[in-house]
């Protein structure tokens, strides 16, 4: 494990070392935020909608009590989702989606040769393939975790006025009440640290793959699984440290 850790810093220092040619590197983010990003919307949304009418549900049916006003399940919706659930959830989704993504990508590139063409012609193939995979990341995961807040409080509404026991009005002032500004942001912060974690190690993983297609599969689920634990892990410090 020692080992494996200093691998990833060492490749860390020479992702963000200078590639050599810088031509195509806003070209190449571009290109990862499309494949990396606007490919995820469609599973984020999904998820987050059918998530908060989830969590909306649950708590009318455990705030079911005359000391409690109804409008209190629109504030809890709320709370739960942006300080937890979306950035959260939506993370572990994308460190099933993109890492597995960008480590069977890499891995393959690896077991063809192409990282060692890339090198051969003078650049640097850590700078050149992986950054911009991290900068996509790092850009478009905070806009991918917005969405899947806004989605998941539509969910939560849908949910509390379909099954009834609540108006619209007592939901959507619940959402109003009692505003806390930094929650928003301590769910970017969040994003942003889960957003790094996901896409280096998915890209540690694949750079470093040897042998051949069964390699590239394993690859993907260390991917997948060391990242999830590092969400999991990061989540914890990052609320002990911001709360």
């Amino acid at each position: 494990m020692i080992s494996t850790i200093g691998r990833y810093f060492l490749l860390l220092k020479q992702v963000f070392s200078r590639s050599g040619k810088q031509k195509l590197f806003w070209k190449q983010v571009i290109d990862e935020i499309h494949q990396l990003g606007f490919d995820s919307i469609p599973i984020v949304s999904l998820v987050s909608i059918f998530v908060g009418a989830a969590i909306t549900i649950q708590l009318q049916i455990n705030m079911d009590s005359a000391w409690i006003p109804i409008y209190a399940v629109g504030f809890a919706t709320r709370k739960a989702i942006v300080m937890e659930l979306a950035p959260t959830i939506i993370g572990l989704i994308l460190a099933g989606k993109i890492g597995s993504h960008i480590a069977s990508q890499l891995g393959t590139m690896r077991i063809t040769e192409q990282i060692d063409a890339i090198e051969v012609m003078g650049m640097n193939p850590a700078s050149y393939l992986i950054l911009p995979k991290i900068i996509a990341c790092l850009i478009f995961n905070p806009i991918l975790i917005m969405l899947s807040i806004v989605a998941a409080l539509f969910g939560g509404w849908a949910a509390g006025v379909g099954i009834g026991g609540m108006s619209s009005y007592e939901f959507i002032y619940g959402l109003q009440s009692f505003p806390h500004n930094f929650d928003l942001v301590y769910a970017i912060i969040k994003t942003i640290v889960f957003a790094f974690f996901i896409s280096s190690i998915s890209s540690f993983y694949g750079y470093n793959v040897q042998g051949g297609a069964i390699e590239v599969g394993k690859a993907s689920t260390k991917a997948v699984v060391n990242s999830s634990i590092a969400i999991i892990l990061s989540n914890l410090v990052l609320t002990q440290l911001l709360m």
